[in-house]
């Protein structure tokens, strides 16, 4: 009887851990393509910054400035653009990689049911036949 609950312990230990590997490697994978998302939109927007602040520093009349603002205005919404537009990605990255995890846990659940339904259907009709054979001996 141990040996039996001892196997199906360690078939649900085995189970579990795998489980959890393949989540831990969906979320890993996400947080990667999450940080490169980022990491490219700061380095682009960085770009462009850095090349408006470059020209800015080289206007030495009011003439220039005057250049400069619409530039300014054009930089900044560009900046936010690509900021909401890179949070919107980063948003449906992390929802389809939670969907993903949860269709997982969802068939986890599933088998674990299934298995738990069998086992116990197997135990009801030993039961009954303890019983029968039981009820005979009587």
């Amino acid at each position: 009887m141990y040996q039996q609950f001892n196997e199906q312990f360690v078939a649900a230990t085995r189970q579990f851990a795998d489980t959890a590997a393949q989540i831990n490697r969906i979320a890993l994978e996400n947080a990667e393509a999450v940080f490169g998302l980022q990491l490219a939109a700061l380095e682009e927007r960085a770009t462009a910054t850095f090349a408006f602040f470059g020209e800015a520093t080289e206007a030495r009349d009011i003439d220039g400035l005057k250049t400069l603002w619409p530039k300014g205005v054009q930089l900044a919404r560009e900046n936010l653009e690509r900021a909401v537009s890179t949070g919107q990605e980063v948003i449906g990255r992390s929802t389809k990689t939670n969907q993903a995890i949860g269709e997982i846990a969802k068939n986890q659940f599933e088998a674990a049911a299934k298995t738990t339904q069998a086992n116990v259907e197997t135990a009801a009709k030993a039961a009954s036949k303890v019983a029968a054979s039981a009820g005979a001996v009587k």
